[in-house]
C-alpha cells in the first residue's frame, strides 16, 4: 500500500472516528478521583473490534493503563511511542448545570464534539488510538515498531501512569515519542516549562479584630509576602544561545500568541507566579492567627528550581512567621528536546499536507507527560488540537481539527518508519 491509499483508508472512516470520540467522552474519567475503568473499557473494545491485541497494566486497580505493540514487516528499525491519557479534569457539581449539553454528553453539533476532556485530551488520545489501528492494519509496509501507551493518572502527576510504565516496561520508552495533547495545529511542541509548587504557612498571634494596633494578622503577612514573591518573575534563565535565538524569532512568537493568546511568547523566557489558593481566618471580626497559601511557579527552560528556591529563602528571612514546603510530587523540571528531528520533519510535512499550513516548533507553557520521556533523553513531541475551551465550562473540540490530528499522526509515523511514499 502506498501513502495516498493509506490516507484514503483513514479518510473513508471519518464517521466512525467521530463516533469513537463521542463514546470516549461519554465515559466519565475525572481526576480526581481518577477512576478510568469505564473509559479504558471503551478503548479496549475499540482496539479489539479492529483486531488489535492490547494489555491492561494497572498498578492501581481503578487507574488502568493500556499497552499495545506493532512490529513492522521488516522488523528492523526504530521504535515510536504513541502516548495519550484517559483521565481528565473534574467538573464542579455546582457548574454542571451551566453546560449547554452536559459535561459528559459527547454531543455532536456538526462542527464540535462537546464534553469534559474533549480538548484535554480525549480527542488527542482517540486520535493516537485510531492512527495506531491503521498503522497496525498496514504494518507489513513498515519497518521498526510502534508502541501505544494509553495511561491514567496524568492529571495528578503520572505516578501510576506514564512514569510507572517508563520505570517498569521497556516497550514504553522507544527511540522517540509522539503525543496529541492540545497544542494547536500551528505548532509542534518540543519542550515545556517546569513547575514548582509551594505551600507557605503563616502562624502568628491572633486576637480581636479591633486590636490591630497589637497584632498583624496572618492574612496581612501573606499579602506582603505575595508582593515580594512577584520578584521571582525577574529571574533570568541560562539558555543555550541557539535556543534563545529560536524562541525570539518573530514567526515563532507570532504562532505562540496566535494559539495561546497575546503575551504568551513573552513567557517563554521568564518564570511566572500564580497564587492558587489562600485559606486564612475563622471569623470576620477576628485577627487570623494562621493562613496557608499555595503558589505555582512555572520554570522556563534553562532555569533550575534551586535558583528560585534560593531567591525565595532570601525573601523569607524578612518573614519569620512563615514556613515553606515544596510539593515535591507536583514539582518537575522544565524539559526540552531538539527542535529539529526527523519526526518533527515528518509531522510538519504531513500537517502541511493535511491542514495546508506547516507548523512551527515551540515550547509549551503548561506540562504534559512528554517530560518523562525527555528526562530519559528520548525526544518527545506534541501535535494536537487547539487548547481553546480546555478545562472550561462547555469544553468542545473541533471535529475538523480532531480528524486532522488523526491523519497527521498516522502519516508522520508512516513516513518515519519507512512506509512507501
Amino acid at each position: 500500500m502506498d501513502k495516498a491509499a493509506f490516507l484514503a483508508a483513514i479518510t473513508a472512516d471519518e464517521k466512525t472516528h467521530v463516533e469513537f470520540l463521542q463514546s470516549f467522552i461519554q465515559a466519565p474519567s475525572p481526576n480526581p478521583p481518577g477512576d478510568t475503568v469505564q473509559a479504558a473499557s471503551v478503548i479496549r473494545e475499540y482496539l479489539s473490534g479492529h483486531g488489535v491485541e492490547s494489555e491492561t497494566i494497572a498498578p492501581q486497580e481503578r487507574m488502568p493503563n493500556i499497552l499495545s505493540e506493532i512490529t513492522g514487516g521488516s522488523g528492523d528499525g526504530p521504535r515510536v511511542v504513541m502516548n495519550g491519557h484517559i483521565d481528565v479534569f473534574p467538573v464542579a457539581e455546582a457548574d454542571a448545570a451551566d453546560w449547554t449539553y452536559g459535561p459528559w454528553s459527547g454531543h455532536n453539533d456538526g462542527t464540535y464534539i462537546h464534553g469534559r476532556g474533549g480538548v484535554d485530551m480525549k480527542a488527542g488520545t482517540a486520535a493516537s488510538i485510531i492512527a495506531f489501528t491503521y498503522l497496525h492494519k498496514y504494518r507489513a509496509s513498515l519497518r521498526g515498531r510502534v508502541t501505544l501507551a494509553v495511561v491514567s493518572d496524568e492529571e495528578t502527576g503520572g505516578k501510576w501512569g506514564s512514569r510507572w510504565l517508563l520505570e517498569h516496561d521497556a516497550r514504553s520508552r522507544g527511540d522517540c515519542m509522539i503525543n496529541a495533547e492540545p497544542g494547536g495545529l500551528q505548532s509542534i511542541r518540543f519542550g515545556e516549562k517546569g513547575s514548582l509548587r509551594l505551600t507557605f504557612t503563616v502562624k502568628t498571634a491572633g486576637g480581636h479584630g479591633a486590636y490591630t494596633h497589637a497584632f498583624e494578622g496572618a492574612n496581612f503577612i501573606v499579602t506582603r509576602l505575595i508582593d515580594r514573591l512577584k520578584s521571582v518573575q525577574d529571574i533570568e534563565p541560562d539558555l543555550d544561545p541557539d535556543l534563545r535565538s529560536h524562541l525570539q524569532r518573530t514567526d515563532v512568537r507570532d504562532v505562540a500568541d496566535e494559539i495561546m493568546g497575546p503575551g504568551a511568547a513573552d513567557l517563554f523566557l521568564r518564570p511566572t507566579l500564580n497564587i492558587g489558593t489562600i485559606h486564612g481566618g475563622l471569623k470576620v471580626n477576628m485577627i487570623p492567627e494562621k493562613c496557608v497559601m499555595e503558589a505555582d511557579i512555572r520554570l522556563p527552560i534553562g532555569l533550575d528550581r534551586q535558583a528560585v528556591l534560593d531567591h525565595i529563602h532570601s525573601i523569607l528571612e524578612d518573614f519569620p512567621a512563615v514556613t515553606l514546603q515544596v510539593q515535591s510530587a507536583a514539582s518537575n523540571p522544565a524539559s526540552h528536546c531538539p527542535a529539529h528531528h526527523p519526526l518533527v520533519d515528518a509531522i510538519a510535512a504531513n500537517a502541511e499536507r493535511v491542514v495546508g499550513r506547516k507548523p512551527l516548533a515551540i515550547p509549551s507553557l503548561g506540562a504534559t507527560d512528554t517530560k518523562f520521556w525527555r528526562y530519559l533523553g528520548i525526544p518527545a513531541y506534541v501535535y494536537g488540537v487547539s487548547p481553546d475551551t480546555m478545562a472550561a465550562v462547555n469544553e468542545r473540540v473541533a471535529i475538523s481539527e480532531y480528524l486532522a490530528v488523526i491523519k497527521t499522526h498516522a502519516l508522520a509515523v508512516w513516513d518515519y518508519l519507512g512506509g512507501p511514499p
